[in-house]
């Protein structure tokens, strides 16, 4: 049984986060560039941010007995592969747990233009993973 208020208040918390990294979506390229306490905040609050996604879906991988992830990106997989989200949120979700990697384990630079186009344009999609979750809590 999928324990709804932990879902919701991690759902909650990312909705906090998406506020807070909200205020930096006018950062310019050169500004994030030369900012590198911004740079933190913002890499720190989207690191979050897909943590939380993830922690969510392991809860309702684990409560609903789906399938064991084989990684981080492939536990959005177990989402798409149970009718969860779409193959778009997929996509976009497995993009966003191989970025996470990249921030976490420092492998590389974190690219500045892979930054400044998640706050433009990748936002919404947190929007969108807790809309496809809210609809799973219906059901």
């Amino acid at each position: 049984m999928v324990d709804k208020s932990l879902l919701l208040r991690k759902l909650a918390e990312l909705e906090t986060y998406r506020g807070q990294i909200k205020e930096f979506s006018d950062i310019t390229l050169s500004g994030y560039r030369k900012d590198w306490k911004a740079q933190r905040i913002i890499e720190r609050t989207l690191q979050i941010m897909i943590e939380t996604c993830s922690d969510i879906a392991d809860h309702i991988i684990s409560d609903a007995a789906m399938r064991s992830p084989t990684s981080y990106a492939d536990t959005f997989r177990v989402l798409f592969e149970n009718r969860i989200i779409t193959r778009n949120q997929l996509f976009i979700m497995e993009k966003m747990a191989k970025f996470r990697n990249v921030v976490v384990n420092q492998y590389e630079a974190v690219d500045a233009e892979i930054i400044i186009n998640i706050l433009r344009k990748h936002l919404k999609d947190f929007e969108e993973f807790k809309k496809a979750v809210l609809e799973y809590l219906k059901k």
